[in-house]
C-alpha cells in the first residue's frame, strides 16, 4: 500500500462523496475567480458545502476592499451593504454560470449577502434537482 488515498486511484469507484468534493472546489474556484475579477482582489479563505441535496452555499472571508472598509469605518453601513449587493447581482449570471459549470447542474435561485462587521459573504445557490 503507498498510502494513497484510495478515492484517488484511477480504478476507484466515483462515489458521490468524491464527485460532491470535485464539484464543490470546482464552485469555490469559480466564485473566488468572480471575486477577484470584480473586485480587484479575491477573499483570504472561502469554503463551499451542500446544505442538502439541491442547495449550495459558499462563504467568502475578508472579501472587503479598502475602500469598502473605510467605507465602514465611515459609519456608511447601508451604503456599503447597497454597494456590494449591487455588484454581486450585477454579476448573478457570472455567478450562476460557475456553478453550473462546476455541478452539471441548472442554477433555480440565487441568494448573496454579506455581513460587513465579519466580513463574510455568502452565495447560495438552489439546484434543479438530480
Amino acid at each position: 500500500m503507498t498510502g494513497e488515498d484510495p478515492t484517488t486511484q484511477a480504478d476507484a469507484p466515483v462515489t458521490n462523496d468524491a464527485r460532491n468534493s470535485s464539484e464543490l472546489v470546482r464552485v469555490t474556484r469559480g466564485l473566488v475567480r468572480i471575486y477577484k475579477e470584480q473586485f480587484g482582489r479575491g477573499p483570504e479563505r472561502a469554503a463551499t458545502h451542500y446544505a442538502g441535496p439541491d442547495t449550495i452555499v459558499c462563504l467568502l472571508y475578508e472579501s472587503l476592499t479598502p475602500v469598502e472598509q473605510s467605507m465602514r469605518k465611515m459609519g456608511e453601513d447601508q451604503r456599503l451593504r447597497d454597494v456590494r449587493t449591487l455588484f454581486q447581482y450585477a454579476t448573478e449570471d457570472q455567478f450562476r454560470a460557475a456553478v453550473e459549470e462546476a455541478t452539471g447542474r441548472r442554477v433555480t435561485g440565487f441568494m448573496s449577502g454579506i455581513d460587513i462587521y465579519q466580513d463574510v459573504a455568502c452565495e447560495l445557490f438552489t439546484l434543479e434537482p438530480r
